[in-house]
Formats: structure tokens, sequence, C-alpha cells
């Protein structure tokens, strides 16, 4: 692998940019079904993936046979985790949401203790706390419904992890097309149902931003691709919390989005966490090396 960092934290930083873009255009077009929107935004990645593979790299897109369980079940904690991100995006504020969602590493770190044999240090116990004591301060717990769509964007950090868990294990088994090709398919063919029983026409702004989801998601994707092609995800995998940033400056300009104490309070808990995690696991990769 070219180790070249500063590309790869700008390349880490643009994808970081674009996810967050994919948030604005979801919540743009919040009046429309959360499972249309997650049609639409799959239907655009295969496209770009099924033309890209086809031109330039020409990978096996059915997967290896033993790996295909692996595959369907990373792309069905895919579906949910980006279904129930989707509809945090659309009832929380876009940096709350956001901030839910990016537990996902932190339970990466929990699935992959418990499913991959990797030894979790005592430092990181801590450390998972201070994340989910985070977290709930952004949930703010109450006894009514209106704790729900805070408790779903907390469920998508969680089915983002195990997706994530999933991802690590094949990462060696199959090229990043193929697990990026079956979470779409399966995506298209599992909210397909929901569009014949509650699908509703958008506006011609609202096509053009339903298409940009799918089209800012493929570039964030793919320049997390090409972060990953430039350096070791160990190193530069921090700076996807830039999305965090991204999504509070957004919220603010289009939304007067701005999150109280609590929430702030909680994300910091959660950055600071994830920046202390990410020095143990380079510490832990020193060792084994």
């Amino acid at each position: 692998m070219k180790d070249n960092k500063p590309k790869a934290i700008f390349f880490m930083i643009l994808s970081s940019l674009f996810f967050a873009l994919m948030g604005v255009m979801v919540k743009s077009t919040r009046e429309i079904p959360v499972f249309q929107q997650v049609f639409v935004r799959n239907l655009v990645v295969v496209i770009f993936i099924f033309a890209g593979n086809k031109m330039y790299y020409k990978a096996n897109l059915l997967g290896k046979k033993e790996n295909r369980k692996y595959l369907v079940l990373r792309s069905i904690f895919g579906v949910i985790g980006l279904t129930t991100f989707f509809y945090a995006m659309s009832k929380l504020y876009l940096a709350d949401a956001t901030m839910l969602n990016k537990l996902s590493p932190f339970f990466v770190t929990l699935f992959a203790g418990m499913f991959l044999n990797e030894k979790i240090k005592k430092i990181q116990i801590p450390i998972l706390i201070v994340a989910f004591t985070g977290a709930l301060l952004i949930i703010k717990p109450k006894f009514d419904l209106t704790i729900l769509p805070a408790l779903i964007g907390f469920i998508s950090g969680i089915t983002s992890g195990a997706a994530y868990t999933v991802v690590r294990y094949l990462k060696e088994k199959e090229h990043t097309f193929v697990i990026i090709f079956y979470f779409s398919v399966i995506a298209l063919v599992s909210t397909s149902p929901f569009l014949l029983i509650n699908f509703k026409t958008p506006s011609y702004k609202q096509a053009v931003l339903l298409i940009l989801i799918g089209v800012f998601a493929t570039g964030g994707q793919i320049f997390l691709t090409l972060a990953y092609k430039h350096c070791e995800a160990s190193r530069v995998a921090i700076y996807m919390y830039s999305h965090i940033i991204f999504a509070l400056i957004f919220g603010i300009i289009f939304w007067n989005e701005i999150p109280d104490i609590l929430s702030i309070t909680g994300g910091v808990l959660i950055i600071a966490g994830a920046i202390a995690n990410y020095y143990v696991k380079r510490e832990k990769k020193k060792e084994i090396i």
C-alpha cells in the first residue's frame, strides 16, 4: 500500500463532506417516504458501481460463493442502518442524527471483540462508557414517544456498527465494489414492497434532490475508498468525524439548527472517545507489529 497520509486525509474529509451533503438532500426531501429515499439512493449507487466495475475493475459482482452469506448479512445490517439513519435525519437536527450514527465505530469495537476474537483492551472500556454517555445526552431519555427519533438514530449506530464489523471480516476476501453492490441491490429489493404501499410522486425539485442523495452517497464512498487506498485505515479513520462538523454547519445554514448544551456536550464526549479509541487502536497495532 502506498502511504500518502496527506492525500488520504484530504480524501477522507472530502468523503465526509459528500456524506454530509447527502444528509442535506435527505432532510430536504423529508416529505418523501424514507423507503423511497433509500430506494433511489441505492438505485443511483448500483448504476455507478455497475458502470465503474464494467469499465475499470471487472470484479465478479456476485462475489465468492463462500462469502455470499456474509455479504447478505452485511447488507441486511446495512439496510437497517441506512433506513434508520435517514429517518433520524428527517426528524432530528442533522448534527444530532449524525453524532448518533457515528457511534458505529464503538459498536465495531464491541462486536469485533465478541465475534472476530479481537481483544478489547481494559482502557477501551471507559472510552466506550464516555461515548455512550455522550449518546445519552443527545437522546435525553424521556418516558414518552418524543424520544423515538433519537432512539432510532441510536439504532442506526448499532446496526451500522454491525455492518462494518462484517465488512472488516470481508475486506481482504472481497472487492469493495462487490460489498457495495450487494448492499445496494438488497436495499433495492427490500425497499421495493414499501414503494408499492406508500409511494409519493416527487416534484421536479424533489426528484433532482433524490437523485443527488445517490450521487453524493456514491461520491462519499469513492473518496472513502481512495482514502484507504493511499493510507492504512487506522491512520486516517479518525478524520471521518469531520462529517459531524459539516453536518453541524449545514444544519445551522439551512435550518438554523443550533444544538442545545446537552447535545453539544454529548457530541464532545463522542468525539473525545473516538480520538482516544483511535490512539488505543494505533498502539495496539504497533504492539502486534
